[in-house]
């Protein structure tokens, strides 16, 4: 008897050892519970990466780069849907559709963030998932991957598109900087531009720019008010954006000050004329330079690609201009030797314009930079040849005496 209700008692302890236990989950009580499905632990590993990639091609719908910033309806969904999981957004592009799919099914990519037709999807073994245009039965991709299909689709089925379509990186710029654009000039008798000459001339000592072409960029930058905020988030006199500002160590709590802003300034003119150090000629460099600081580095270098291959002159402004404002074009942007994709490169050439006319009103030389008409004082010669604005005068600055007496 005894020898039975031991028996007994061994059965049911071996029974409550190898029994399913409850699983626990990993972030609180009430977190979700972790898929254990192959779909399941493909999902989990996005999520514990902390990353979301997604190819898409580059385009003002889909995904484009504007002053340092992700923008594109595509991408804006993408980034909304990566938010509700925790999720960052990485980028990957594609040329075409074929490079999509490879993308996709190389598991270089989680997501084609693209609208794509269903039918299409199908034939190529993928999964429709996510946003999806039902009246024009289109949809986003992804590539064995159920759970990640079946999150999408609920994230999609109680997003709402008001939110998609008022965000901020879903269409193009409507309105530049918000600003209170002061006079170009001070007082174009005395000569003075500005109440921050003395920030522009320090920072030509960094820049080896003339001053002047410091302060015209200002002017077409801000007009120069110091509290100016654009469109897509730069700020301050020379509109830095906050991550380039962090990448020049600039605080976020000082980007406004004027004496940092136009040092940050300076010290990003600085590296960006050190990676055109190939521009041989010096007042070509400085174009380059103008546009890179507007459109970015990446995109200028595409248009010089793109100049070259076309039979231009890459290290000549003028022809390269022309590629800048063609990178808005699908035929250019989505060239096989382009990387960065499309840009708004009207801004970006007729940027460059204005500052140079600024310049030249300013008494600048856009064919010889670096070098001013100086007055006869600094120079010790004869009368410096006068100009439209300055007329050879002095030209005055904060610790002249003649600077708080000026009038406008």
């Amino acid at each position: 008897m005894r020898l039975h209700i031991f028996l007994f008692i061994l059965l049911t302890w071996l029974c409550a050892c190898s029994a399913p236990t409850e699983r626990k989950a990993d972030n609180g009580a009430f977190a979700p519970e972790k898929s254990t499905s192959a779909d399941g632990d493909a999902f989990d590993k996005i999520l514990e990466s902390s990353e979301l990639i997604i190819t898409t091609l580059s385009g003002p719908d889909t995904y484009f780069d504007y002053n340092g910033r992700p923008m594109g309806r595509q991408y804006a969904l993408a980034e909304d849907f990566a938010a509700e999981h925790g999720l960052s957004v990485r980028v990957e592009l594609a040329h075409d559709t074929t490079e999509l799919i490879k993308l996709l099914k190389n598991g270089d990519a989680d997501i084609i963030a693209l609208q794509l037709p269903t039918h299409f999807i199908e034939e190529n073994n993928l999964t429709p998932a996510g946003a999806t245009i039902d009246s024009l039965k289109t949809s986003w991709a992804v590539c064995d991957n159920k759970a990640l299909a079946e999150a999408l689709d609920s994230w999609h089925s109680t997003y709402t598109e008001s939110r998609i379509e008022n965000s901020h990186r879903t269409a193009l710029p409507q309105q530049r900087v918000r600003r209170k654009v002061q006079a170009p000039y001070i007082s174009r008798e005395k000569g003075i531009i500005s109440t921050y000459d003395h920030l522009f001339k320090q920072a030509a000592q960094t820049t080896g720019w003339d001053w002047r072409l410091l302060a015209a960029q200002c002017y077409q930058e801000s007009g120069f008010d110091p509290n100016a905020i654009s469109w897509a988030g730069a700020r301050g006199l020379m509109q830095i954006m906050p991550g380039t500002a962090e990448q020049l160590g600039l605080p976020a709590d000082r980007i406004f000050s004027p004496s940092d802003n136009v040092a940050a300034a300076a010290k990003l003119i600085k590296e960006l004329s050190g990676k055109f150090s190939d521009i041989r000629n010096r007042s070509e460099k400085q174009r380059f330079v103008l546009a890179a600081y507007n459109g970015g580095y990446g995109h200028i270098r595409d248009a010089m690609t793109l100049t070259r291959k076309h039979g231009g002159n890459p290290e000549r402004w003028a022809d390269v201009s022309v590629y800048v404002r063609n990178l808005s074009l699908p035929e250019y942007y989505r060239d096989p030797s382009v990387k960065y994709g499309y840009m708004i490169g009207n801004e970006t050439a007729n940027y460059v314009e204005r500052i140079m006319d600024l310049w030249r009103g300013y008494g600048g030389n856009p064919d010889m930079p670096g070098a001013y008409i100086p007055n006869s004082s600094e120079r010790g010669g004869s009368p410096a040849k006068p100009n439209r604005f300055t007329k050879g005068t002095k030209i005055y600055g904060p610790d002249d005496p003649e600077f708080n007496q000026l009038e406008d």
